[in-house]
């Protein structure tokens, strides 16, 4: 049950204690503000990562991205092979004067050629500088931060799990091939003091 002015009487309170806290000024720029670990300030782009599949550009909501690539022929890696053909990027740019910062175009990106920087100092005084190209986005990258430690308890990713298992498996393969070797070694070259205490067989010497 609330009592007349009880609304009016909390709102006071809180302007009171407003009132009474000494107000901080940030002395931005010369101390630059602590970050979160998470903050979206700009996007970095690493290159040889991205396959051009043009995945981000189209979930982008504001199509603020602009790829442009061209097809190479790649010779076969073997002889008799056939030759293939893969994508080359030419451009890669985002527009920051039209990006919301949803984050989409980082998680649907499958082969990680995308993260967030926490780097925000990029303003400028005409709007169309705010379209960065790929070689801007690529120094951002440098500025990305670890990304977190897993926790103990979580179980491993399949793709490490996958890795290790097949390195494993190329070790196992690789120590049983060299104890082979040694093995058939052994047998073409018998050691000599077998040789020397082994009786003569008849026939042998004068």
């Amino acid at each position: 049950m609330s009592f007349p002015g009880s609304g009016l009487a909390k709102g006071l309170a809180v302007t009171l204690r407003t009132m009474t806290k000494r107000s901080v000024t940030a002395q931005y720029p010369d101390v630059q503000p602590d970050l979160a670990p998470r903050t979206r300030g700009v996007i970095g782009l690493f290159e040889e990562n991205c396959t051009v599949c043009m995945l981000c550009a189209r979930e982008c909501p504001d199509w603020c991205i602009y790829i442009d690539s061209h097809k190479e022929t790649v010779p076969p890696a073997a002889p008799g092979g056939r030759e293939r053909s893969r994508n080359v990027l030419d451009r890669f740019a985002i527009d920051f004067a039209l990006c919301m910062y949803c984050g989409i175009c980082i998680e649907v990106c499958p082969f990680d050629a995308l993260f967030w920087s926490p780097e925000f100092e990029y303003a400028e005084t005409d709007i169309r500088d705010l379209t960065h190209e790929r070689d801007k986005l690529r120094e951002w990258m440098w500025t990305v931060p670890e990304p977190p430690a897993l926790d103990p308890a979580a179980e491993e990713p399949k793709e490490l799990a996958a890795a290790r298992k097949a390195a494993d498996k190329l070790a196992a393969q690789q120590q049983a091939e060299a104890e082979a070797a040694r093995a058939g070694t052994a047998e073409q070259d018998p050691d000599p003091a077998t040789d020397q205490n082994r009786p003569d067989t008849p026939g042998e010497g004068t």
